[in-house]
This record gives C-alpha cells, structure tokens and sequence, in this order.
C-alpha cells in the first residue's frame, strides 16, 4: 500500500503520521496558569533533538476552538516547564490530563496528583514520575497551515529517582529502562507498556 499524504487533508495526514511514527515518547508537561494553579498535559510529538546545549521539543497544536492551548501560553509568557516521563501506573491519570479545560481549571486537582520542589525549576515536578526535566523556554517556532507550535526547551537539569539507576561498567550513573516503565504513545486510543530489551553493539 503506497499513501500519498500530498492528497489528504491535514486531519487525514495527521491519522496517517500517528499511526506509523510509533512508538513516541510522551513528555508530560506542568507549566504555570495566568490565574492560579498549575497545567498538565501530555504530548507525544516530542524528543530531545540537542546536547550543546541540552534541548528538547515539543509540537503543540491547538484547542478545538482554534486558540492557543494552555501549555503554548504558560510557556510563552511565564518561560519555565516541567516535563515528565510517566510510566505504566500513571496511564489513567495521563490520559484523564489530556482533558480541554478552562484555562483557570488545574488538571492537577482534578485528577489528584501532588508535586514536590524542584531544584532545577522554580516550579515543582510531580512527585510520582521517576524522571522530571526542569525547562525554560529557548525558542517557539510556529510551522504548517494550522499552525503547529514547535517549543525548543532548554534543560537546566534532570531529576532521575535513585531507585531507576545503576552503575554501568564505567562508574557512570545509568538509568534502568525496565525499571522506569516509560509510557510511549501508537495511534488513534493506544498507548504501549514497556515490553523487551533487544542489546546491539554499533559497530565501530
């Protein structure tokens, strides 16, 4: 089967792209409302894309109604977010965040997460994800017809839970993907759980 996306419309395109880039990461994002409170939301168009310096990326759409969604907004004017790893127990609770709510509505009290402080943000990160990044925003660029906004996050640290770690054969510090459990998004309704790890030298 050969699909030409040059022939759908947009929705059709978008169908077509979540269905076959998979899995993706999901960065669960918490970044501070105008009024009170906190956002959070998940996106699954996201990676790091740079070490020099440490960026990550997130493509946010927009709401239904056409206007920017929280999670532009916040970052926009107030520049500091979290992004967080969520594994397989937080499935409900990331899912229930992807909710469209009132701007002044914290996805945090309605699905009963709590947050801890963060020392690599001036915001908090929740306290139940094994790893965190504390962000400030570096660039926001805005591509495609809709458009789609693309927000470059420079990554000022890293919490990692001590209990997702190991030593590698180095002495460096290396975290244990089976014990983070990561979450990772397919098409349409699905999300994938951690399954087997496949170890391949690159060769030199």
């Amino acid at each position: 089967m050969y699909i030409n996306l040059q022939d759908m419309s947009p929705d059709q395109a978008y169908f077509t792209l979540i269905q076959t880039v998979i899995p993706r990461p999901i960065a669960w994002v918490l970044s501070e409302n105008a009024v009170s409170g906190y956002n959070l939301a998940p996106f699954s168009y996201f990676n790091a894309v740079c070490s020099d310096p440490p960026l990550v990326l997130i493509s946010v759409g927009k709401k239904p109604s056409g206007e920017f969604k929280d999670t532009r907004v916040n970052i926009e004017l107030r520049r500091d977010f979290v992004v967080h790893i969520a594994h397989r127990e937080l499935l409900d609770a990331l899912n229930q965040s992807s909710a469209t709510l009132p701007a002044d509505v914290s996805e945090l009290e309605q699905v009963g997460l709590r947050t801890v402080p963060f020392e690599a943000s001036r915001l908090p990160r929740l306290m139940d994800c094994r790893i965190a990044f504390g962000c400030e925003c570096h660039e926001i660029k805005e591509v495609g017809g809709t458009p789609q906004s693309l927000i470059l996050g420079r990554v000022k640290g890293v919490y990692i839970d001590d209990a997702v770690t190991v030593k590698d054969a180095k002495g460096r510090v290396k975290v244990d993907a089976e014990r983070v459990d990561p979450l990772a998004r397919l098409g349409a309704s699905e999300y994938m759980t951690f399954g087997r790890i496949e170890h391949r030298t690159r060769p030199a």
